[in-house]
């Protein structure tokens, strides 16, 4: 389940109109009982004109099936986060002449910075500056507008002002494109994983078909488990774009591969994960450098240099 990777093909849509908080607990609890080849899901807090707190905005989240689900046990399951409306909620069939129509309509140039997510019919959008980086709409609904994306692609932009990395790495990295956007600014492969074989699949297209084909250095492992990710104090620059639950188990991975200056940007967190997420890597020697809202959606950039780990005894 992941933001920009949808399964290849989709049969049935079930829209919900929720809080933002219930919207964090369903894509939590997605991830952990449905197969990311099969599931997708998209949330986003719904534009009012009202700036709200993100735990009472509305919220709209989207659950993509590749085949029709059983429908009384998805009900089921959802029913103890959304309450009875669920019973009266429909379950969409998709037909997949108007789903390509609509990934080609939802998949509008979004920039960043110099980087442009652009499809292959908006490729004259792409400027001479511009670092363009073409997402295939088969694949791509929502990429880049989703505000967990645009957050990392922001905070690149604002590191590669300061630094260039040497040694980099996306984990979870899905169809590849933050891995993509600093490999092509920087000219240096960037090491990317995930622990879905089909994503790795989708970010090597995607590589090939941005004209870097060697750009990414591939794996597939759970988190850093993997002889490519897991080389202590390497990494000058980490992205993790997961969820607030798999952060916070990747904290101590992620501290100990990062280099004594490096600088990790995390995202996929709601606004009310964000302390908790601060204090679990200030545990492993990191603070807090900065932090951006985008669309309900956080992205923290944090680095070396913050509180010393917890005793052993204390974690």
């Amino acid at each position: 389940m992941r933001e920009g990777l949808l399964p290849s093909t989709v049969a049935t849509v079930l829209e919900l109109s929720t809080s933002g908080e219930k919207a964090r607990a369903l894509t939590e609890l997605l991830g952990e009982v449905f197969d990311p080849t099969e599931t997708a899901i998209s949330a986003f807090e719904i534009e009012t004109g009202v700036t709200t707190l993100s735990l009472n905005a509305p919220w709209k989240v989207e659950i993509y099936f590749a085949t029709h689900p059983d429908e009384a046990a998805v009900r089921d399951l959802l029913r103890p986060i959304v309450g009875a409306t669920i019973d009266a909620t429909p379950f969409e069939t998709v037909n997949q002449q108007d789903w390509v129509a609509a990934s080609l309509d939802g998949l509008k140039p979004v920039r960043a910075g110099r980087v442009l997510v652009h499809g292959d019919h908006d490729r004259d959008a792409v400027r001479i500056n511009d670092v363009g980086i073409e997402i295939p709409a088969a694949l791509a609904f929502g990429t880049g507008h989703h505000g967990t994306t645009a957050g990392c692609l922001l905070a690149l932009d604002a590191e590669l002002k300061r630094r260039r990395p040497r040694n980099a790495i996306d984990v979870g990295t899905g169809t590849g494109i933050l891995a993509l956007a600093l490999a092509k600014q920087t000219k240096r492969k960037v090491v990317a994983g995930d622990i879905d074989a089909i994503a790795v699949e989708v970010a090597a297209h995607n590589a090939r078909v941005n004209h870097a084909p060697h750009a990414l250095d591939l794996y597939v492992a759970p988190g850093l488990r993997h002889a490519k990710a897991n080389r202590p104090r390497h990494f000058d620059l980490v992205f993790a774009n997961i969820l607030a639950g798999p952060l916070k188990k990747l904290a101590p991975s992620l501290a100990r591969v990062l280099s004594d200056d490096g600088t990790v940007i995390l995202s996929g967190l709601l606004e009310m994960d964000v302390a908790g997420i601060v204090s679990t890597y200030r545990h492993q020697g990191l603070y807090l450098a900065r932090r951006s809202l985008r669309e309900g959606w956080a992205t923290l950039v944090m680095k070396k240099g913050g509180a010393a780990p917890r005793p052993r005894h204390l974690r």
